[in-house]
């Protein structure tokens, strides 16, 4: 036997009984009837999958003539939409924009001949959807964002935005929020400029609210729609942050109080609308006084009301108490907005938060610093004296609340919050309440004057160790207000103002004699000098005006109106008190 015999050789097959053949064939028939009963895939007959005998043409032929009209034309369909997957390209598009505007008009037509017969026209809006999908396509090829705006596709989505069937607008929702995606937008900024520069043109923020006013958010396909549009300018204005102003202008910041009021449980899109309102806030004036106008701060403090004794239950709650605050911060750097936050009893609601110890404490204390702040901040710090909200400060300034791992906050910031506080107070209040506020410092023992020294040689260390590291890095190109900001940033604005506490209520008019001696006694047992809180102070009254805080709150309305003096005459007042320290 050669080779060739033995590779080809195979072993006799033992023979198959009838009983088991006519099984056999009983199996493969009915393979065969079931697999023909089984739809059919869209990238290719199942039958040519499989290898069948030379009589499988026929059973084939049989099956596909046993398919009904329909079928088959769904088959027929389903083929066509896999052939047009294949890239998407400027012809493709135009015709898939063409298509849409005939749908469009095929749709209203249909609508206005049978307004009362929703089932003659059903059929044109299931097609019109099917046109608004085909166009998801364009979303992975923002190359082509030029034509869909060349070709009035902008318009005619926008058209469709205001559609009586609010599925149509949600799907339409759906595609822009796609479009606008910012990994997408940044693929091609000029693209993307095209396509946020049309958008803008149709005041797309105008027409999303208007169809937020319709969509109910307890129902989960129009939850989406909400979410979408939200998402819709969140992405613009990332893209974009001067378009925040034009946002508000058309109607986005009272309708997202108008959703913070509604009285329900918490949900994903409240916090979301705190989120996009913590934004549209953060850096602009023009919206800061808006929402002062729609009466929003009333509706921030009644939504953080609900704080003041309770914990949020989850990460996605917290955040959005955390974002009310944040909103709320904002809103009161806008000077009326102190007024405002004063009428609505928010001094007294932030005092309570801070005494129930709950996770609200720590933005309540932030919020008090803000409100507190500059001439603005006068009327506040006078009610916090009025309602005993001393008893609560004092105790926090000796010991500051822990900072909070989910929000970010150290122990460290508390405790420059809790001393901006009392800084305000010793600047704005003014009669008894400024006495009152001055007695707190001789109780116990003077035990506050001496936690004030404490923190002035604990801050005077840091920037004494931020200075030599300035000076380590002379060699840097690095003009002179950088450096004093990165002095600001490394506690020296803090220890400004424990020096201005010191000079405050051991040099002025109606300090209390048994306070300045206890500040030179220490100064005295810490071998040091008075000359060192002089130099300070003499920097900090020199800059006046000049520099921001760390928080970003503005020096000239934190520092230089103090008890209703200009810059020049207040540093001229820090300068008399230097002088009588």
């Amino acid at each position: 036997m050669n080779v060739d015999e033995l590779l080809s050789y195979q072993p006799e097959k033992p023979a198959v009984s009838s009983a088991n053949a006519s099984a056999n064939k009983r199996t493969n028939d009915a393979s065969i009837a079931y697999t023909a009963g089984l739809p059919k895939r869209a990238k290719r007959p199942i039958l040519d999958d499989v290898p069948v005998q030379s009589n499988s043409s026929s059973i084939s032929n049989a099956n596909l003539a046993s398919l009904s009209r329909d079928e088959r034309d769904r088959l027929l369909q389903m083929l066509e939409q896999e052939s047009s997957t294949d890239e998407l390209d400027e012809t493709s598009l135009k015709r898939m924009l063409s298509q849409l505007e005939k749908r469009i008009s095929k749709n209203q037509e249909m609508r206005i001949k049978y307004p009362d017969h929703p089932e003659k026209f059903m059929d044109s809006e299931i097609e019109l959807n099917d046109a608004v999908q085909e166009l998801h396509a364009i979303a992975t090829q923002s190359d082509l964002y030029h034509v869909l705006v060349n070709m009035n596709g902008i318009s005619l989505l926008m058209s469709l935005l205001t559609h009586e069937n609010t599925d149509i607008s949600i799907a339409v929702i759906s595609l822009i929020q796609e479009l606008t995606d910012v990994d997408t937008l940044t693929e091609s900024e000029q693209q993307a400029t095209f396509l946020i520069d049309a958008l803008a043109e149709q005041q797309i923020v105008s027409l999303l609210v208007q169809n937020m006013d319709r969509l109910d958010e307890n129902v989960k396909e129009e939850a989406d729609g909400i979410h979408n549009s939200l998402a819709i300018v969140e992405n613009m204005t990332e893209f974009r942050p001067s378009l925040c102003v034009d946002a508000c202008k058309q109607g986005l910041l009272a309708c997202l109080l108008k959703r913070l009021k509604i009285k329900s449980p918490f949900n994903s899109i409240r916090l979301y609308c705190s989120e996009l309102m913590s934004i549209l806030l953060q850096n602009h004036d023009e919206n800061r006084q808006m929402l002062g106008e729609l009466e929003g701060i009333d509706i921030l403090l009644q939504q953080l009301a609900y704080y003041k004794r309770h914990d949020p239950q989850t990460s996605e709650e917290f955040e959005y108490m955390e974002n009310l605050f944040s909103c709320l911060c904002s809103s009161i750097m806008f000077p009326s907005n102190r007024q405002r936050f004063l009428k609505g009893e928010g001094p007294h609601l932030m005092n309570i938060m801070l005494k129930e110890r709950k996770a609200s404490r720590n933005g309540a204390l932030k919020t008090l610093d803000f409100a507190m702040t500059g001439i603005e901040g006068k009327d506040n710090c006078q009610k916090i004296v009025d309602i005993l909200g001393l008893r609560t400060l004092f105790p926090l300034f000796m010991k500051p609340p822990k900072g909070n791992k989910r929000s970010g906050e150290t122990r460290a910031e508390n405790e420059e919050r809790v001393i901006s506080c009392i800084a305000s107070l010793i600047r704005n209040c003014t009669g008894s309440n400024r006495q009152r506020v001055l007695n707190k410092f001789t109780e116990n023992d003077h035990e506050k004057v001496d936690r004030l020294m404490e923190l002035h040689f604990d801050y005077f260390q840091r920037v004494q160790a931020a200075n030599n590291n300035i000076e380590r890095d002379e060699d840097e190109e690095e003009d002179e207000d950088e450096k004093y900001f990165g002095r600001l940033d490394a506690g020296l604005f803090t220890l400004q103002l424990i020096d201005y506490i010191l000079i405050e209520i051991a040099s002025s008019t109606t300090s209390i004699p048994s306070i300045r001696q206890r500040v030179l006694q220490i100064l005295n047992l810490r071998n040091s000098s008075p000359d060192m809180i002089k130099t300070i102070v003499r920097e900090y009254a020199n800059n006046l005006g000049n520099t921001k805080k760390p928080n970003g709150i503005d020096h000239t309305s934190t520092d230089g109106t103090s008890n209703g003096h200009s810059d020049d005459s207040h540093k001229q007042y820090l300068l008399d008190l230097i002088e009588k320290f």
